[in-house]
């Protein structure tokens, strides 16, 4: 029934999802004729986490486990075209995780830059996405109840398209076109959680 009903809005569901063909097959967007130009994502995730294991995370002797989840997501950007099969394999001019502690968790935001034919969105998402995972490795030993939230594109700049901010996202952003600096006292402008703050 609901392959039915998903043949019958083929053509309809297809002209909004570029990874389909007219036949319905999965393709690779092709983006030869399409203008290089400057382009930036911003991402977010959340690690939450129980306040004794903030504790444990902010006094491990042997180091500060969210460096590591920083070069994590940014390795991990690298690598985007090669975990995402459908993603182009981009020359990126610049990548940046941040990983912070915040009030019963972890904020994650990772920021990437190039200039090509297609966007840098699911590089800065993956960059996230593994720093928020690193995060969790790091800590699971002390609480393996660590949830990870929250992860979703907050800003993207250039291209066809060109600014995009996720919706409740209107300060604090910086882009290509656009730079405000963030007080240090901002929300974390993430989905859920509009009432905490940075530390």
């Amino acid at each position: 029934m609901a392959s039915d009903e998903f043949k019958g809005n083929t053509s309809h569901s297809l002209m909004k999802l570029t990874h389909y063909d007219a036949g319905g097959r999965i393709r690779m967007v092709d983006v030869s004729a399409k203008a290089e130009t400057e382009r930036q994502a911003v991402a977010g995730a959340l690690v939450k986490m129980s306040a004794r294991t903030l504790t444990a995370v902010k006094k491990n002797p042997k180091g500060d486990p969210l460096e590591i989840a920083r070069i994590a997501g940014i390795a991990a950007a690298k690598r985007t075209a090669e975990l995402i099969p459908l993603c182009h394999p981009l020359l990126l001019s610049h990548i940046d995780v941040e990983a912070k502690f915040a009030r019963g968790g972890v904020e994650i935001r990772s920021t990437v830059r190039t200039t090509g034919p297609t966007g840098v969105e699911m590089e800065a998402l993956t960059a996230a996405a593994i720093a928020a995972l690193t995060v969790y490795d790091m800590c699971k030993a002390v609480d393996k109840g660590i949830e990870i939230t929250g992860l979703r594109l907050l800003e993207k700049s250039g291209g066809k398209s060109g600014l995009y901010r996720a919706p409740g996202r209107t300060r604090g952003t910086r882009s290509l076109k656009v730079e405000t600096r963030k007080s240090s006292h901002a929300t974390l402008g993430l989905p859920g959680f509009a009432g905490w703050r940075r530390r």
